[in-house]
C-alpha cells in the first residue's frame, strides 16, 4: 500500500479537519472504479469523515459532483508535481480536472 502523497497526517479529515472521533475516518481512493489501482499506487487517496465526508452527507465526495471534481483537481495538481507533466496525468488517469 502507497503512502498518501496528497495527505500528511491521517489523524484528520482531509476535508473538514475533524479527529474521526465522531464519524470514524475512511481512506477514500480519488480516483475510483477502474483507475483504484493507479490511485493505490501513485498515493492518490485521503482521509475522510466516513458519514459527513466520504459517504452520505450532502456535500461528501459520493454524493456531490463539485466536491469530488475540486478533490480530484487537487489531487491531479499534487500528482503533476510529483510524477509528470499534464499530459503524462490524462494519459494516466483519462482526464483532466484542473479546467
Amino acid at each position: 500500500m502507497a503512502k498518501s502523497i496528497i495527505q500528511d497526517d491521517y489523524t484528520k479529515c482531509f476535508m473538514c479537519g475533524a479527529n474521526g472521533s465522531y464519524d470514524h475516518l475512511e481512506e477514500h481512493h480519488v480516483f475510483g472504479g477502474a483507475n483504484r489501482k493507479l490511485s493505490e499506487k501513485d498515493g492518490m487517496k485521503v482521509h475522510l469523515c466516513g458519514n459527513k465526508c466520504h459517504r452520505n452527507g450532502k456535500m461528501s465526495v459520493h454524493h456531490d459532483a463539485i466536491t469530488s471534481s475540486k478533490l480530484k483537481g487537487i489531487a491531479q495538481m499534487i500528482w503533476m508535481k510529483k510524477y509528470g507533466s499534464k499530459e503524462e496525468f490524462m494519459k494516466r488517469y483519462g482526464k483532466n480536472y484542473l479546467g
